[in-house]
């Protein structure tokens, strides 16, 4: 098993830019602009998640401020020849899921969970930066020990766990599942069944797409994984209106209607 690597003397080191010739920064810009729409599209998506009206936040939202404070920390770190860092799916979410008080409500006999509210905090992410600041002081030991394999594994369970309550996750449920055991979901009261699957076939193939992208063993075109992401909106705002009646789409993107008592 790969272990990771670390080189003491490359910590905080300055990026030698001053080296770099006119050719090799425009084909950094270029490769820079994909990763930027990566960036982009990623904080966006974790931030219009945590501000679902599900959650039930309180405090506003800062859409440009985070990103811009993104930006100049990235630009940081890349001096620093440091990774990036970014609002990523799906610790984000999660995050805001354990802050949440959450209740069972029973309707139409089917039981689901509802948050009444969320505690809105900055120490706790405050404190899970900090411990992993103090994780410097664990390299090389024993940091160097821990292989990749137990890191995936982790990574793994974060992305299965996130996976419940997602509602793409929810309709593929549905294709295995009896029509008369379905789930109360307004979209699945108010949409026709095969409406519903061609959505969910629509949406498994621009998944398809990304994987494609993403897992292929070309390098250039996993470098264009942030392009195909992007090039996805398009689609979703012109191509797929013209497959499926726009108040059906309409209920289907929308979230489950809350029992608000």
């Amino acid at each position: 098993m790969k272990q990771f690597r670390y080189v003491e003397s490359s910590l905080f080191s300055v990026a030698p830019l001053q080296v770099l010739s006119f050719g090799a920064i425009s084909a950094a810009m270029g490769l820079g602009f994909c990763l930027s729409l990566l960036f982009f599209m990623d904080q966006n998506i974790s931030a219009s998640m945590l501000n679902n009206s599900t959650n039930r936040l309180k405090k506003g939202s800062a859409y440009h401020l985070d990103l811009l404070v993104v930006a100049v920390l990235n630009g940081v770190l890349s001096v620093l020849c440091l990774p990036w860092m970014h609002a990523a799916i799906p610790h984000c979410p999660l995050h805001a899921r354990n802050l949440a008080e959450v209740e069972q409500r029973v309707e139409h006999g089917t039981a689901r969970e509802v948050i009444v509210s969320v505690r809105e905090t900055r120490i706790t992410g405050l404190v899970a930066h900090a411990l992993i600041g103090l994780s410097l002081l664990l390299l090389p030991v024993p940091l160097v020990y821990i292989p990749n394999a137990v890191l995936d594994g982790l990574f793994l369970y974060m992305a299965v766990t996130g996976l419940y309550g997602n509602q793409l996750f929810d309709r593929i449920l549905l294709l295995a599942t009896e029509q008369t055991a379905y789930p109360p979901n307004h979209y699945v009261r108010r949409v026709p069944q095969r409406t519903v699957h061609l959505f969910t076939g629509c949406q498994l193939a621009q998944l398809f797409l990304l994987c494609l992208s993403g897992f292929f063993p070309w390098v250039y075109l996993q470098l264009a994984f942030p392009l195909v992401l992007f090039l996805l909106l398009p689609i979703r705002h012109f191509v797929i209106p013209n497959v499926i009646n726009k108040k059906f789409l309409q209920a289907l993107d929308d979230q489950q209607i809350e029992c608000d008592s």
